[in-house]
């Protein structure tokens, strides 16, 4: 285990209609640019992308912090965050197997650490916060799809989870879960300095430990960013990778045509903003 005692969260990935999603107001403040100064060295592990596979196979997930975890062994481990968030289980099963580290966990967020990464980053025994780095911490959020009853069911799975994440959050603060609950009711982000005064975070990292990497990662922020907006206008997660995989012969890095398919609307903006992207 971790050095402090954290709690677990149970999370049941049978959701019924419910997809988690990105939510597009952290994509706007993600930087994905934003990487540690320093070279990933052995103990260190980087989560830089959105949480959960997505359509390409990138992404963070699970099995790949539990191979890294599995290569470093028990000795201390280093996690770089820069992630928006994403897929709340991913969250939960990455945060339930920092936890169990038998050795201590040290979290640097360097930019964002939004939704289901602010879940991820609670699990550190030491929380570092970046200068200009936030938090942002909510309720479970999810794109539900169906009739009324599907809708009422959905939400009425979503409250235990709010209750598992208010209840890590007041543990790493002191807070009392209502307090923390109140905090993610009102959607709330919190920067490096106020984190590290409500007890989200136990210091900040000097400025030399953060650099912006070249701007490779643009294109990669956009397209989650069409791929939010998809998900906010009512396409299902499969949907849109079906989307995204007639779109594109490749990975988006390797795109340079587009194959017209159901959802034109959507395919002309994905060309126009990598257009604009490439331009």
């Amino acid at each position: 285990m971790s050095l402090i005692q954290l709690p677990e969260i149970r999370a049941d990935a049978r959701l019924g209609g419910a997809d988690f999603d990105l939510r597009p107001d952290a994509l706007e403040r993600w930087t994905p640019e934003v990487r540690a100064a320093k070279g990933d060295e052995d103990a260190n592990i980087s989560i830089y992308d959105p949480i959960g596979e997505a359509w390409d196979g990138s992404g963070v997930t699970v099995k790949r912090i539990q191979s890294a975890l599995r290569s470093i062994g028990a000795r201390d481990v280093t996690v770089n965050v820069n992630s928006p968030g994403g897929n709340f289980f991913e969250g939960v099963a990455i945060y339930n197997a920092l936890r169990e580290h038998k050795a201590k966990v040290t979290i640097k967020v360097l930019g964002l650490a939004a939704s289901a990464a602010s879940v991820i980053a609670m699990a550190g025994d030491e929380i570092l916060m970046g200068q200009g780095s936030f938090l942002m911490i909510h309720n479970a959020w999810a794109v539900a799809i169906g009739n009324r009853h599907d809708l009422i069911d959905a939400a009425a799975k979503l409250a235990p989870f709010d209750e598992a994440m208010a209840q890590v959050y007041a543990a790493r603060t002191g807070m009392t879960p209502k307090g923390a609950a109140s905090l993610m009711d009102k959607e709330t982000w919190i920067g490096a300095a106020q984190a590290v005064e409500d007890g989200f975070a136990t210091g900040q990292l000097d400025g030399g430990e953060v650099s912006e990497a070249p701007q490779s990662s643009a294109e990669r922020r956009a397209l989650a960013q069409v791929e939010a907006a998809m998900a906010k206008a009512g396409y299902s997660r499969s949907s849109r990778r079906d989307t995204f995989k007639a779109l594109f012969s490749g990975k988006p890095s390797a795109a340079t045509t587009a194959t017209p398919c159901a959802g034109a609307d959507v395919a002309a903006l994905l060309q126009t903003t990598l257009s604009t992207l490439r331009g």
